[in-house]
């Protein structure tokens, strides 16, 4: 994904996707993510939005300077007595986090410095399937494996989630969504996951939690 430099904090950001809007609750301008997408900020006036049910997003920013991103990925499906699809299921779900890390050290920030949550990976896509938290586990795996400790991790579970983050502050709210209205989170993520799959197959601040 495209990547334009912020002129005000020289911080890159993922364009080509994103969608805008004020919000008059927050006083903030809102940045939506979508499936696939993900943003780096450094403006103290926006506030990255997302809505996640069997999908996952990673919030990491630098402590010091406030300047943060979000990301939001499925893996494919993948065959897991098939090493090539696994391989391809890894591949996505590395590329998803290095992204957004990587950015965030073009900025200055060490790894070591990172402050990181993660959230999502519920089992809410049809036929009882287990996509949700296989994102789940991938994601615990992968910071594990990369020598990341998280310091919040909401995940798993039955139901959707909306997710406030500012970056700035490190702040998160997480509000729980009930079944009504999953239906276009389902929707949303479906259609992504059939985009994907062709492609795949082929080649510490505050948290405040609303039940």
């Amino acid at each position: 994904m495209a990547i334009k430099t912020d002129e005000r904090r020289n911080t890159p950001r993922n364009d080509t996707t994103v969608r805008r809007y004020f919000d008059t609750k927050y006083k903030h301008m809102v940045v939506k993510l979508l499936p696939g997408d993900h943003y780096v900020t450094g403006e103290p006036s926006e506030m990255l939005v997302t809505v996640l049910g069997s999908c996952v997003a990673a919030c990491i920013r630098d402590p010091e300077t406030g300047i943060g991103g979000m990301n939001h990925f499925m893996l494919p499906e993948g065959n897991a007595s098939d090493w090539r699809a696994t391989n391809a299921v890894m591949r996505y779900g590395n590329h998803a986090m290095e992204v957004l890390i990587n950015d965030i050290m073009k900025l200055g920030c060490p790894r070591e410095r990172m402050e990181i949550k993660v959230f999502g990976g519920a089992n809410v896509i049809g036929g009882g399937g287990d996509v949700g938290h296989r994102n789940a586990s991938f994601v615990e795996e992968y910071l594990k494996n990369e020598g990341f400790r998280p310091v919040a991790v909401d995940l798993r579970g039955d139901m959707a989630r909306r997710i406030h983050y500012f970056p700035e502050t490190g702040k998160v709210q997480r509000l729980l969504m009930r079944r009504a209205s999953d239906r276009q989170v389902f929707n949303q993520e479906t259609s992504y996951q059939k985009k994907m799959q062709p492609k795949e197959r082929d080649s510490g601040g505050d948290i405040e939690l609303f039940d």
